[in-house]
């Protein structure tokens, strides 16, 4: 049978006492050495490596727990950190996803003008071809006719 301790309402060991209140505190500190680090109660009987049903009688602890927990909220400092990590990087995703966007339409826009000047240029190549084939006669500066 396992030995009570100081808290008459703890129904656990003094070792196992001193194992959840470990755990709790790594957890609070977003240290967790065996689960992900959310702050849960399956994650502190994990990372105190007791079971679950030991957990539950450790009432001081558990009542410690949920006050921590009621007072600070679920999020520990590293999931404050990866959210704020995560909202940065979408704010920059959509920054980039706005500056593909101009740049496909600034793409488009010269692609359609490179096509209209190839047409024109192709236009203008044929004519010039047309005209070739009629004689050209060249003209004579003023003091060529003069000299004669």
């Amino acid at each position: 049978m396992t030995q009570s301790t100081d808290t008459s309402e703890d129904q656990v060991s003094s070792k196992t006492a001193a194992a959840l209140k470990a755990a709790m505190a790594r957890l609070f500190e977003g240290r967790p050495q065996r689960t992900d680090g959310r702050l849960t109660k399956e994650n502190l009987y994990k990372e105190a490596q007791v079971s679950r049903a030991t957990m539950n009688r450790a009432h001081a602890i558990l009542a410690e727990w949920d006050a921590h927990v009621a007072a600070h909220g679920k999020t520990t400092p590293g999931e404050a950190k990866r959210d704020s990590t995560i909202a940065n990087l979408k704010k920059r995703l959509t920054a980039k996803t706005q500056e593909c966007t101009l740049l496909e339409n600034k793409l488009k826009a010269a692609h359609t003008a490179i096509a209209a000047l190839f047409h024109d240029n192709t236009a203008l190549r044929q004519q010039l071809d047309k005209d070739a084939s009629t004689a050209v006669t060249p003209i004579r500066s003023r003091g060529a006719r003069q000299r004669r």
